[in-house]
This record gives C-alpha cells, sequence and structure tokens, in this order.
C-alpha cells in the first residue's frame, strides 16, 4: 500500500511539470563547448611603467604666433581645396607645398628619395612645425626651381624656397611651343596650345631673376639676376618673420623713411630706380605703381593682339582658374558669365602664350615690386615689345624704359659679362661689383667677386641708413699719377671714370717692342684704355690718359665755372643725367641734355670744314671720323700690315678688313679675327681714337684737350690736317 502511495506521488509531480512547461518555449538543446587541444599560455606579465618625467619643451617656441599665420590656417582654399575629393586625398603634383605630410615627403624624412613626392598626401594637415624644423631642413642648402636651375649657397631660406619657386619657368613654355613645332612659326593659333600657370606666391622666382627663369625670359635679351638689398637683409626669413610670415616694417622703416604700414613699402623708390619705366611722366612714384602701369599696358597689348592675330578676344580674372578667358561680348572686360571653365580662352598662339605667362608672373606675386620689381619690368617691357612687332596699333613704348641707368642697370654686360664664369675677375671687380669699390677703398687692392645686380647703396655709402659716403682721399691714375680732386664724391667717381691704360703706358709697350715706328712687330697688340674714361679727360695732360705725342704740349684739367666744375655738380648722382637747368643757367640755348652739343665757346674752325656755327661736340665728331680713315689708309698702304676695320661694340674692336670693304661685316667681327699687325704708329693712333670713342661727353669734359690728341694722331700718321687748327694751350 506505501509503495502504490510513492508512485501516484510521483506520476502527479511528473504531471504539475508538464502542465507548467506549456506556457513556454522549449530550451534549446546545449552544445558541449570543444575541449583545448593544449594548455593556454600563461599571460607575460604588464611591464613597470616608468615615471614620466617632466617635458623637455614645456611650450612649444612661436607656435601663438605660427597659429595666426597663413601657413596654419587650415580652413583656407591652399589647404582645404581637397576636402571633398574622393578619395579625400592631395594629389601627388601638389601635396609638397599643401601638407605637411607631402613635404616631409619629398624631402624624404619619411625614408624615400629626396626631391620627390611619392604618394598622395592625406587632407588636413598645414604647415606645421616638423615640416620646416626636421633634420632634412636643416642640411638643406640648394634649392631646384622649375626651369631646372639649382640655386646653390642657401641658409635656411632653402625652406621658404621650395615651395615659393612657382610651377613653371622658361622651359616650361618653350617646351610646349617646340612640342608642338611652333618655334618658328609664333602667330599661328593652335587648339592644343593651352595657357600655363606660374601658380601662386612664387617669391623666390622673382627674388632671383634670371639665376631662377621664372619668367619668360625672350631670347638675345639680358636680365636682372637676384635683387640684392642691403647685407643682412637679402633672404625671406630677414625680410619676414618666419613664423607669422609678416614684413619686418620697423626694420624697413629705418632706411625707409615714412614707412609705417604694408601700403606704404608701395611708395618706396629708392635712388637708384629714377627713369620712369610706365612713360606715363611720373618718376617719383613707388616701384609698385610703375609695374601696375606696365601691367596695364601690358594687357592693352595682349587684347589687341588676341583681336587682330589669334582672332579671339580675350579677358583676365586674377581669381578663377585657367585665369584668361574669351570675351564674349568683346567689351575688353570680365563680366561674370565669362570667367567659367568651360569659356576658358582657346585660341593661343606660341607669342601670346609668352606674353599672358608674363602677365600672369607679375600678378601671382604681390610682393614682386619689392622681391625684384625690375626683373618683373622687364618681362613686360618685353611683352609689350614682342607683341607690338605684329600688330597693327603698337602700345606706345616711346616714354617708357625697360632698364634702370648704368650703374644701376643690372641687365647690362656691365655686370653679367661675367655670368657664366661666376665670377668677377680682380682685375675688374673695383667697378662691376656691389662689393669691389668699398674693398678697394679699404685694402687698395681688389680680388674676384661674384657678379652682382649693378651697383648698390653700399658700394658708395658707408652708412645706409644715413646714407654717409665713404671718406675718399687722394685717386690713383693709370699713369701713375695720384691727383685729389677737392670733392669726397667726385674722387668716388674718379676710381672708376679714369680708362685703365695711359699714355704713359702705350708709350712703354712701344719701347718694349724695340721697332721703329713703321714696322710691324708682333710685340705690339691694341690697347684698350676701357670705358667711359671721362676723369682721364677731364685732367688732360695732368694725368696722361690719353697718348700725348713727344714735343706736344696739352691742355690740363679743363676748369668750368665754380657751380659746374665737379662730376657731382654737372651730374646726378644716381641716374647719371647731366643737371641740364644747371647748364642752361650759362648756355640759353640748351633746354635738352642733346642740347648740350650745341655748346660753342670759339670761332675756330677746328675741323676745316668751313662751319664755326655748330657745337664742339660736331668739331670732334668730324675729327674722329677723319682719324679714322687715316687709321685705314695707312693699314692698306704698308704692305706688311693688313687692311684694317672698327667696331666700337666688339671687343677688341680693331679687326682684319678681310673683304677691304672698309667695313666692319658680321663674318669679320670676332676675335679670332682681331688685328694683329700693329706698328707703333698705328697702335698710337688707334688708342687715342678708342680713347674719344668710349667717352661720348669729352665734348663736354675737356674739349680742347680731345681736339688736341685727334690732331696729333691725325698729323703723326699721315693725314693732311692743313685746313685744320689745333687747339692752343692756355700760357699760364
Amino acid at each position: 500500500m506505501r509503495n502504490y502511495r510513492w508512485i501516484v506521488f510521483v506520476l502527479f509531480a511528473v504531471l504539475l511539470v508538464a502542465l507548467a512547461a506549456c506556457g513556454r518555449e522549449p530550451e534549446p538543446t546545449a552544445v558541449p563547448s570543444p575541449q583545448p587541444t593544449q594548455a593556454c599560455p600563461e599571460p607575460e606579465p604588464c611591464p613597470v611603467c616608468p615615471e614620466c618625467e617632466e617635458p623637455l619643451v614645456e611650450d612649444v617656441p612661436f607656435e601663438e604666433l605660427w597659429a595666426a599665420s597663413p601657413h596654419a590656417d587650415a580652413s583656407s582654399i591652399a589647404f582645404s581645396y581637397w576636402d571633398g575629393n574622393d578619395p579625400a586625398e592631395i594629389p601627388v603634383a601638389c601635396a609638397k607645398c599643401h601638407s605637411a605630410t607631402g613635404y616631409l615627403d619629398f624631402l624624404g624624412v619619411d625614408g624615400s628619395e629626396f626631391g620627390v613626392v611619392n604618394n598622395p598626401a592625406s587632407v588636413g594637415t598645414v604647415v606645421n612645425c616638423v615640416a620646416c624644423h626636421n633634420e632634412a631642413t636643416t642640411a638643406m642648402t640648394s634649392v631646384v626651381f622649375p626651369s631646372g636651375i639649382e640655386i646653390t649657397g642657401l641658409g635656411d631660406e632653402a625652406r621658404c624656397m621650395q615651395c615659393h619657386q612657382g610651377r613653371a619657368s622658361t622651359t616650361q613654355v618653350l617646351t610646349a611651343i617646340e612640342n608642338l613645332g611652333l618655334s618658328e612659326d609664333l602667330d599661328t593659333v593652335n587648339d592644343e596650345l593651352g595657357f600655363i600657370n606660374i601658380h601662386y606666391y612664387a617669391a623666390a622666382a622673382t627674388l632671383y631673376g634670371s639665376e631662377a627663369q621664372g619668367g619668360f625670359q625672350y631670347p638675345d635679351k639680358l636680365y636682372d639676376t637676384k635683387f640684392e638689398h642691403v647685407a643682412g637683409y637679402d633672404t625671406c626669413i630677414t625680410c619676414h618673420n618666419p613664423h607669422t610670415l609678416e614684413l619686418e616694417l620697423d626694420t624697413c622703416a629705418v632706411c625707409h623713411n615714412g614707412v609705417a604700414t604694408f601700403e606704404d613699402l608701395k611708395d618706396i623708390r629708392m635712388a637708384g630706380s629714377l627713369v620712369d619705366f610706365d612713360g606715363d611722366g611720373d618718376t617719383s612714384k613707388g616701384l609698385y605703381y610703375e609695374i601696375e602701369g606696365l601691367q596695364q599696358m601690358t594687357m592693352q597689348a595682349i587684347q589687341a593682339y588676341a583681336r587682330e592675330v589669334s582672332g579671339t578676344p580675350i579677358v583676365y580674372d586674377s581669381h578663377a582658374h585657367p585665369y584668361f578667358f574669351i570675351d564674349t561680348n568683346d567689351n575688353g572686360e570680365i563680366d561674370p558669365d565669362e570667367a567659367a571653365y568651360g569659356n576658358r580662352y582657346n585660341a593661343w598662339t606660341g607669342r601670346l602664350l609668352q606674353a599672358a605667362f608674363n602677365y600672369q608672373v607679375s600678378k601671382k606675386d604681390p610682393g614682386a615690386y619689392a622681391h625684384g620689381g625690375k626683373y618683373i619690368i622687364q618681362l613686360l617691357y618685353d611683352s609689350i615689345e614682342d607683341l607690338n612687332s605684329v600688330i597693327t596699333t603698337p602700345v606706345d613704348l616711346t616714354a617708357a624704359s625697360r632698364d634702370d641707368a648704368g650703374h644701376f642697370n643690372a641687365s647690362s654686360i656691365t655686370f653679367r659679362y661675367w655670368d657664366a664664369q661666376e665670377a668677377v675677375p680682380g682685375t675688374c671687380a673695383r667697378c662691376h661689383s656691389g662689393s669691389g669699390l668699398p674693398l678697394f677703398l679699404q685694402e687698395g687692392v681688389n680680388i674676384s667677386a661674384a657678379p652682382t645686380s649693378g651697383l648698390n647703396c653700399s658700394t658708395c655709402h658707408e652708412d645706409v641708413s644715413t646714407f654717409t659716403l665713404y671718406e675718399v682721399g687722394e685717386v690713383r691714375f693709370p699713369s701713375g699719377v695720384s691727383l685729389d680732386s677737392g670733392n669726397a664724391g667726385s674722387n668716388m667717381c674718379l676710381n672708376c671714370h679714369q680708362g685703365r691704360q695711359s699714355g704713359v703706358g702705350v708709350e712703354a709697350a712701344i719701347t718694349r717692342a724695340g721697332v721703329g715706328d713703321d714696322t710691324v712687330t708682333e710685340a705690339l697688340s691694341f690697347m684698350n684704355p676701357h670705358y667711359a674714361p671721362a676723369g682721364g679727360t677731364l685732367y688732360g695732360t695732368e694725368v696722361q690718359g690719353a697718348y700725348e705725342y713727344a714735343g706736344n704740349a696739352y691742355n690740363g684739367h679743363f676748369t668750368h665755372v665754380q657751380m659746374a666744375n665737379t662730376c657731382v655738380q654737372c651730374h646726378d648722382t644716381h641716374s647719371l643725367e647731366v643737371n641740364v637747368n644747371t647748364c642752361s643757367t650759362c648756355h640759353s640755348q640748351v633746354s635738352s641734355a642733346e642740347d648740350l652739343q650745341l655748346i660753342r665757346f670759339s670761332e675756330i674752325d677746328f675741323d676745316g670744314d668751313g662751319d664755326v656755327s655748330e657745337g664742339l661736340a660736331g668739331e670732334i665728331a668730324s675729327m674722329k671720323a677723319f682719324l679714322l680713315e687715316a687709321i685705314m689708309d695707312y693699314a692698306m698702304d704698308n704692305t706688311d700690315a693688313d687692311a684694317i676695320v672698327y667696331s666700337s661694340a666688339r671687343h677688341p674692336y680693331f679687326f682684319i678688313d678681310s673683304n677691304e670693304n672698309r667695313v666692319a661685316d658680321a663674318d669679320e667681327v670676332n676675335a679670332a679675327n682681331r688685328y694683329v699687325t700693329w706698328t707703333p704708329r698705328l697702335l698710337r693712333a688707334a688708342y687715342n681714337y678708342q680713347w674719344v670713342s668710349k667717352d661720348p661727353g669729352a665734348y663736354a669734359h675737356n674739349p680742347m684737350y680731345t681736339m688736341q690728341i685727334l690732331y696729333d694722331s691725325l698729323q703723326d700718321i699721315g693725314a693732311d690736317v692743313s685746313g685744320m687748327t689745333r687747339p692752343e694751350v692756355p700760357q699760364e
């Protein structure tokens, strides 16, 4: 009975459990976990964290200055342009200068090749501290420009110049033209030719001028090299704060009076730039405005050419790529609907591309007037001149100027002759480099010097903040004579404007040759007195610059009136122009520099042509022409000598007249054909002819002395001087 009750109890319990399960889902069948095949390794113990030391740098130096600069502005178009790209990355062609990672890639800091960007850069970076401060930049001393030219010997400014150099140059423009076979046909439209953009803020290209060839440089033209500012302020980081990028205005104001704001910089015009570049008659405005005037003239020429030669009008917008557009309504102005990529200009010729490229170069460096203003002026002037050559109504360049006056004409052969050698020899450096004269005044000797952009302020001024001149006493001339003009400024001029030979030197060479006056000898060669020997002419026989014939007396210093008796009284020391107003005080017929040649204060017919009304310049010109004819006659009559011909523009000036036509033909004017069959008599006459030729102001510096040496040269070489009159030497 007891067993029965137990069985009933168990069945009842099972029934209750079954009823409870009816209200829910059945539990899933459990799957047993696999057993590990090996024992789990024991975990390594965590390393003991060292105690953190104090940071080496509590605050990043100059961080606040940098944070407010354009280099740190992540929202600017320079760093955010590619944010919407898919993928969001900066292309290889742009990464170098628009991201820190791209610049480091270019430098090879990431282990890649130096000078090449290997990968696109991620967006979101700027030019940060590590971009400029790293192992590669501290060792960097050179920069390769888009032209392929490498500028060496740089300091920390190399970091700036890697990006601020532009992305195109003369090379890219020429290559594009050559690749399409347009080099010999610059005026045919080619639809494959497009605009080439130098890119933005190419300050280093402007600064280094022809050394970097950032602008399009026309063949057979010489251009300014690096703009040389005063020592200590001629690099990016000495003029700009390297972290804020702002100009150091307080420093500018030390020499440039009146500079208090950035706008004031546009008004700067140094005494070395006194010519009227844009031809508007105003030489007092800043160089910025001269460039602005030439930009307007260049655009005028570009638009005239586009209408007339390309056949499609053109307009420009500095803010819309690709900048040049079709002027659909031909109104000469950019309208909103024209500044669209689909309306980009498409009728390019080689000539138009060259000029447009230079126009863009001038526009995309807003500080061009300070970085290398005269280089930009030359590019614009040459562009106008080139376009003028093929349009029917040229832009008027009559009053405009391409280059500065002599001492500051940095593109002249006077300063560019030694560029290929990269050094001005010590024998030339005194007068053909900016640093040569100060060294000579201090040490009495010269050594070779780097080619420079003409003379500069510190060439003559020992203090460029007060513009105090160097103290200059006696000046030694090539003849060995030392002389003090009594005026420190004139003495400074005389150190260079004295010639490099003398009559004493010519006589010494003839004596060494030891032959008769009419004997040809290899022991003699032409001796060049050099250029602009005004001081030698001015002081006449006192310094014996010209060759003076034995037994004859000659005039000494030409003493003018008291207010016009020195170099710096008669010439503006910077423009070098004659102070015409001073001359007109006594010479009533003088109202321009050309009128100076009309001055005559003698009734004697010196040249024997019967004209006693012409200026003394005319008398000298006639006698000089007679002397050249006499020199050629003498050479023809001497059976041992070659026929001779003269070229004023080519060293060594006297050449063999191969065809005996008495004309310096192109194939005769070369060093290999230089004249070599000299006699003492011929050398004396040729030297004096060159002396007068190379002093274009001889008629004013010392007219009587000049005519005396011409007369004596004519007489000695056998010319008929019976109708001429030799000026008398004043009796003391």
